[in-house]
């Protein structure tokens, strides 16, 4: 097992940390937890890109991690009231959408590789900060007014902009003659 792998999973078991301090209402820990997961993410990313950390194990692990992470703390702080439900749906319904399609290829002996767009890159950032504005408003007591409703906005958007972009990318791959 590499490091990078290790720090990964080490991220992992994080998200039942974070959920546990989101449902207790500990935000100022919750936040804490969730920068800590995020510069482990860093972290993993600078070994294995270059240190030669890299491996198969960690092509998987690492965005299972972050998905992991964003999701649970995306319906976190909707069952809590920090963002909205039609966020979170959307949120969701994207990363289950990916994840759907990559099987039904590989059902169909049709394996597609899902490579980042540069908006899904962008709409990642943007789940991030959302994320850590929410937890940290309330770890330090900062109102964030119009700040979140922008942010939670611009996430929506980038949200739906980059399930889209992913959808057509899918049926390009679908439609393409098979290689054999």
């Amino acid at each position: 097992m590499t490091v990078p792998n290790l720090i990964s999973l080490f991220r992992l078991f994080l998200v039942p940390l974070i959920v546990w301090l989101i449902i207790e209402h500990n935000l100022l820990w919750a936040f804490w937890v969730f920068v800590i997961a995020g510069a482990s993410d860093a972290v993993d990313g600078l070994i294995a890109r270059h240190l030669g950390g890299a491996s198969e194990l960690g092509a998987y692990l690492d965005p299972l991690a972050d998905k992991a992470l964003l999701v649970t703390i995306y319906v976190c702080l909707a069952i809590v009231g920090e963002l909205p439900a039609w966020l979170v749906i959307a949120v969701v319904s994207r990363d289950i959408l990916i994840v759907g399609a990559v099987i039904l290829s590989w059902t169909l002996a049709r394996p597609v590789t899902i490579r980042p767009l540069m908006v899904s890159k962008a709409n990642t950032v943007a789940q991030i900060v959302l994320a850590s504005m929410v937890l940290g408003s309330h770890a330090f007591a900062v109102p964030l007014g119009a700040t979140k409703v922008l942010m939670v906005g611009l996430t929506g958007l980038l949200t739906v902009i980059s399930t889209g972009a992913y959808l057509m990318e899918w049926i390009r791959h679908m439609a393409a003659e098979p290689h054999r």
